[in-house]
C-alpha cells in the first residue's frame, strides 16, 4: 500500500507517458481526482474514468503524449501569491511552460488561476 497516493499516481502517469502508452491506471482518491481534473482542463490528459472494483477503486487515465515530466511536490510547501514565481523557477523548466497544481481555499487549481484570484495555497504537483 502506498503512503503518498498523489506521488504514486504522478509517477505512474510519467512512466506510462515515457513508454508511449495510451492509458494508465492509478489509485483513486479525492485529491488525485482533483489533480487529474486540473490536468485535463489544461490539456495534459484526454480524460479519466472512475472504476470501482470491489473494495478498491481506481482512475483509468487517457494520455495524450503532451507530458514531458510530472511529479508530486514533497514536502508540500505553503505558498503566498507573491511566492509562486519562486516555485515556478524551481520546478518548471521555463517561463509560461507547464503548471504548478495548488490546493487553495477555493479548491485545487493551477497557479495561474490562483494568481488571478489572488489566492495562496499548498503546492501539490507540477506538470510540463
Amino acid at each position: 500500500m502506498s503512503v503518498d497516493t498523489l506521488s504514486s499516481a504522478m509517477i505512474a502517469i510519467r512512466n506510462a507517458e515515457m513508454i508511449g502508452k495510451e492509458r494508465c491506471e492509478v489509485m483513486a482518491t479525492k485529491l488525485v481526482g482533483n489533480v487529474l481534473k486540473v490536468m485535463k482542463n489544461h490539456g495534459y490528459i484526454k480524460g479519466y474514468e472512475f472504476v470501482k472494483e470491489g473494495i478498491r477503486s481506481k482512475f483509468v487515465v487517457e494520455l495524450t503524449g503532451n507530458i514531458n515530466n510530472c511529479g508530486a511536490i514533497r514536502p508540500r510547501f505553503s505558498s503566498k501569491v507573491t511566492e509562486y514565481e519562486k516555485y515556478e523557477r524551481r520546478y518548471l523548466p521555463a517561463r509560461d511552460f507547464g503548471i504548478l497544481i495548488v490546493s487553495t481555499t477555493k479548491g485545487v487549481m493551477s497557479q495561474k488561476e490562483a494568481r488571478e484570484l489572488g489566492l495562496g495555497g499548498v503546492l501539490l504537483a507540477f506538470v510540463y
